[in-house]
């Protein structure tokens, strides 16, 4: 008889990851025995009547940062990127979150990241705080934003060369936003928020998210940029750069994928503006989803980049995708600018 031939499968993470989390926590005893302590990074989460979805960072930094002249050293190390080299993740560390009178404690992932869906809230539609809060830690206030069920619309945007450009290549922006970055240095694009708002409020209640393959660590400056050019306020959708448990690096495309299956799952009711540009992927992503969710999707607009910012973006000055639309394709609009945008959709920007 013939011998059955079987496939063992490893349950264990890539050894990338293994490798990362062994660092992770040799740095994490090291500094905990130099008198670090825990300290919690609140990010923006979203959620519904039926669930909240929080999400923060639990690092160590040193106690000295918690003086009058450590505070202002790092703001001054926050807003010029150099942060995430001065403290370590908390790798499993478990964190209370607090949801008005409830309470439940989960714990942060190997790279000290926290992304919990909290399935009962008495939260109304509207922003609240979700308090985080370790055993060592001060609590953090974790902005959330409720969508009404009502909701009809919602935003999607990305955020590199959508809202903001560097006029810088590609591979140099990474090491630009981690060393050198400051938010007077990036130019927003022009009309894009003057578009958003106007979409807000033609949709009262539409909740608008970024969406971005940019990593956590430019979330301080890229909520400061956000504000300072008077964009609507958001939940941030970021990635954690560097091993996963299947490969040496994550893939920003399944991120942004991933993402909005998930808010297609989160808010069926909700059918979204997806805005991007034609530098990266977007468009191949957007048309991706739309084929494959069409009641999810209200209109795609993608912002065409210059031949400049296209050789910046990848090394030629023709965009990645050349998706033609079809004639009658009134959904799929594409611009230079966020006026550009606006002017095509009329109908869904004036009800």
């Amino acid at each position: 008889m013939p011998t059955a031939t079987v496939l063992l499968v490893s349950t264990k993470p890539f050894i990338a990851a293994r490798v990362e989390e062994f660092l992770d926590r040799r740095f994490e005893a090291l500094f905990r025995a130099l008198g670090w302590r825990e300290h919690v990074v609140a990010y923006t989460g979203y959620g519904s009547n039926e669930f909240v979805r929080v999400m923060a960072r639990v690092v160590l930094a040193p106690q000295w940062s918690r003086s009058q002249l450590g505070r202002a050293t790092k703001e001054f190390v926050k807003r010029r990127g150099w942060r995430s080299f001065i403290t370590a993740p908390c790798v499993r560390v478990p964190v209370t979150l607090t949801l008005g009178d409830r309470a439940v404690t989960v714990r942060t992932d190997r790279g000290g990241y926290l992304d919990h869906r909290v399935t009962r809230h008495d939260f109304p539609a509207g922003w609240h705080t979700v308090t985080a809060q370790t055993q060592q830690s001060r609590p953090a206030d974790c902005p959330v934003l409720i969508v009404a069920p009502d909701a009809e619309f919602g935003l999607v945007s990305d955020i590199d060369d959508t809202i903001l450009t560097t006029w810088l290549p590609r591979p140099m922006v990474a090491a630009w936003n981690s060393f050198v970055r400051d938010e007077s240095n990036r130019q927003s694009i022009p009309g894009m928020a003057r578009f958003y708002h106007r979409f807000l409020a033609t949709h009262p209640g539409a909740p608008l998210v970024y969406l971005s393959t940019g990593a956590w660590n430019t979330y301080d400056f890229l909520n400061r940029f956000i504000e300072q050019h008077r964009y609507p306020k958001g939940p941030l959708l970021l990635t954690d750069w560097g091993p996963t448990n299947i490969g040496w690096f994550r893939s920003g495309m399944e991120h942004k994928r991933t993402n909005l299956l998930r808010l297609a799952a989160d808010f069926p009711g909700v059918r979204w503006l997806l805005v991007g540009d034609d530098g990266q992927h977007d468009p191949e992503i957007y048309a991706e989803f739309a084929h494959g969710h069409p009641d999810h999707v209200a209109a795609v607009a993608i912002r065409q980049l210059s031949p400049t910012e296209q050789v910046l973006a990848h090394g030629t000055d023709k965009p990645l995708d050349d998706r033609e639309p079809a004639e009658a394709d009134d959904t799929w609009v594409e611009a230079p600018d966020g006026r550009g945008l606006a002017a095509q959709l009329t109908p869904l920007l004036d009800g």
